[in-house]
């Protein structure tokens, strides 16, 4: 069994980018890390792989089982291997071999002996592969560009970050969606608007997320993912939380997942697209754990891209049955190699760390500065999961990404605010628990906290600024908001699955107010698609593999809950123009004046929303409003807010966001429901 040491690394650690099959037009170079192989072959199958078999990475044909030792034979099963070189060793532990000739299209894999046992493999480096991840692809990818792919550009910046979660299959996957069938749940329904609607109504797809007006889409994992059957029939879902082949978009959403360059021309034609339509674009990415121990990494290199504990015993602080071995080196060389790619060769504008809490500090901050330094400054987004599962050994001298290590993380590494989350609706884990604006009491402090990003709060967790800070009451995991707060409100009742697709008015108040909570919190905002029209998965607090019936998007449900996506609307287009809110300095929490607690689920707060060069544009100077005034009323009774002479004006109340309504002398909250106010420009004093 290998034990690793720091030693180890000193000796093999490769820092070339050339890993994988790179593919010129007369030559293809291969390169293969295998520092325990005693040989190497190149196994390759023209394109007769093309339609390879349907199976997962660990039951891959061709791969042989079990422990660690084996006869020297190796089955080659439905792989039929046209050519098989052999590879020679060089320095730290790479094979190589150059082949001429133009190899685009050429699937292979590897053949590779440690010790007394042969195993075959896909390459972990790969950027192309055939169905269900095997084999690798050699790939020309200038021959995969749409056209125009190689000028596009990331959208302009806005004063405010407003992410969008999305899985592709949910977004086209209804009939109602108006994407053909044959498009439905592909990577290619974002390269159309979907139904347009009439004044504003019954848009889909992209033309409604054009009007909605969020900035950023968080993509669920679109890298080549294991468990379904990229050949199978349509019904298969899967968020895509198992990672076979990170350099690869998922073939099932592709149009033909035989074919490695259709999956990777129509992944970019997918966020072509979006940037056409103004928004930038998300990878969630899950470098944390591999989809089984069986993995390409395990084959080659065995023992050392997982965590064991010190008996032998994979360690599993990801619930999946294996962590990566983050904190050695060529396992972090190959994320942030692989971070990079997507950054350049996808256009990738941001990447959200899944179980962020498995991977270091150092790491993290190592990716920062690394996509810094080529795109400049927070030009790429950077955030995740600051928790982990259970616990996992760590490398000597590093520390886990974890929220109570926020401290070591740099400003523009930022993560899911859990706090904030369950103060608002209830504990995601107790379905019945609610938070502040569904029943829940002796909240009110802590919100208060979470105006700030957690900055003010000196007692207890404290980031280091509100730029570390996502703000969001939904995502995929846990139960949709819509479903959260029907349970809690509704207990004891008989929810029928009827229930859950109504539009009930005291629900939708509590919706209402609960995202005027968040999106007035400092930090970035972040909610999962379909919040914005009461998204439900009838109760499913779990639905990673439920049926696609239960994940997708509900497109009538836009127009049933027309009301609460205007609502949304205007939320993100005001925050676009309150400062005060969007400034992300180490400082900004200090413009949060007068925490108020008036009374059991009343608070308020006062804010200064003057424009200057710590709200991260270059120019100084007066915003529409130089002071607001907001309020959550979660309680059943109007509270009576008294205002001074200056001119105001309700900007959100219970019946929209984003109006101007001029108002005087005092402004009454209803019960179950916030307000903002803005006071008109005048000279006001600057903390």
């Amino acid at each position: 069994m290998f034990i690793y040491n720091k030693k180890f690394d000193e000796q093999y650690e490769y820092q070339g980018q050339d890993l994988g099959a790179v593919c010129g037009k007369d030559r293809t170079v291969f390169k293969l890390w295998a520092p325990f192989a005693e040989s190497v072959e190149l196994c390759l199958y023209g394109f007769s792989a093309q339609s390879g078999p349907a199976s997962g990475a660990g039951q891959a044909a061709g791969s042989e089982q079990g422990g660690e030792s084996g006869d020297l034979s190796v089955e080659e099963g439905t792989f039929a291997a046209e050519e098989v070189h052999s590879m020679q060793k060089g320095e730290r532990g790479v094979w190589q071999l150059e082949l001429t000739g133009y190899l685009h299209g050429v699937y292979y894999d590897y053949r590779v002996r440690n010790k007394t046992k042969v195993v075959q493999s896909a390459d972990p480096y790969a950027r192309a592969c055939g169905c269900n991840g095997r084999p690798s692809m050699v790939v020309d990818l200038r021959q995969t560009d749409p056209q125009g792919f190689l000028q596009e550009k990331a959208p302009e910046r806005k004063a405010e970050t407003i992410i969008y979660e999305l899985h592709v299959k949910d977004f086209s996957y209804d009939p109602d969606s108006g994407i053909p069938k044959e498009l439905r749940g592909k990577y290619k329904a974002f390269t159309l608007p979907g139904k347009a609607g009439e004044a504003g109504s019954g848009a889909t797809c992209l033309t409604h997320l054009k009007q909605l007006g969020v900035t950023h889409v968080h993509l669920l994992p679109v890298f080549d993912f294991g468990w379904l059957d990229e050949a199978g029939d349509e019904g298969q879902f899967n968020w895509g939380y198992d990672p076979v082949n990170f350099n690869v978009p998922e073939g099932s959403f592709a149009t033909d997942a035989a074919d490695g360059a259709v999956r990777i021309r129509e992944c970019k034609e997918m966020i072509q697209a979006l940037h056409g339509a103004g928004i930038r674009v998300v990878m969630d990415v899950v470098y944390n754990h591999l989809y089984e121990r069986d993995s390409w990494f395990e084959r080659i290199v065995p023992g050392y891209y997982c965590r064991r504990w010190e008996n032998g015993e994979f360690s599993d602080g990801s619930a999946c049955g294996n962590d990566m071995a983050v904190g050695r080196a060529m396992v972090d060389n190959y994320i942030v190699d692989s971070v990079l790619y997507w950054a350049r060769e996808y256009h990738i504008d941001g990447f959200r760390f899944d179980l962020m809490g498995l991977l270091t500090t150092e790491l993290m901050n190592r990716i920062r500065r690394e996509l810094d330094g080529e795109y400049g400054p927070g030009e790429k987004l950077l955030y995740g999961e600051p928790w982990r599962a259970a616990d996992s050994p760590m490398e000597e001298g590093t520390r886990a990404a974890l929220k109570e290590n926020a401290v070591y993380l740099q400003d523009s590494v930022a993560f899911f605010s859990d706090d904030t989350r369950d103060i608002i609706k209830g504990d995601v884990f107790i379905v019945k628990e609610p938070g502040f604006v569904n029943g829940g009491r002796g909240l009110e402090k802590r919100l208060l906290h979470a105006v700030t990003g957690w900055r003010d709060n000196r007692a207890g967790f404290r980031p280091n600024s509100c730029s570390q800070i996502i703000n969001y009451i939904s995502a995929h995991d846990n139960y949709t908001l819509w479903d959260k707060l029907l349970i809690t409100m509704e207990a004891g009742t008989d929810i029928r699955q009827e229930d859950y697709l109504e539009p009930k008015p005291e629900i939708l108040g509590a919706n209402k107010l609960a995202a005027l909570i968040y999106f007035t919190c400092q930090g970035h905002l972040f909610f999962q698609a379909g919040e914005e029209f009461g998204r439900t998965k009838f109760g499913d607090d779990n639905s990673y593999r439920s049926a696609p019936e239960i994940n997708m998007l509900r497109w009538k449900q836009a127009e049933r809950f027309r009301e609460l996506v205007e609502y949304y609307k205007g939320l993100i287009s005001l925050r676009q123009k309150l400062p005060g809110l969007c400034d992300k300095s180490r400082d900004a929490w200090k413009r949060i004046q007068d925490q108020t607690v008036h009374r059991e689920g009343v608070v308020s707060f006062r804010a200064d929303n003057r424009i200057g060069a710590e709200c991260g544009r270059e120019e100084s100077g007066d915003s529409l409003w130089d002071e607001l005034l907001i309020c959550y009323n979660a309680s059943g009774e109007g509270f009576v807010i008294e205002l001074s002479e200056a001119e105001w004006e309700i900007l959100a109340d219970d019946t929209g966001a984003d109006c101007r309504k001029s108002v005087a002398g005092k402004a009454e909250v209803k019960g179950c429901s916030g307000m903002i106010l803005g006071r008109k420009r005048k000279n006001f004093h600057h903390f």
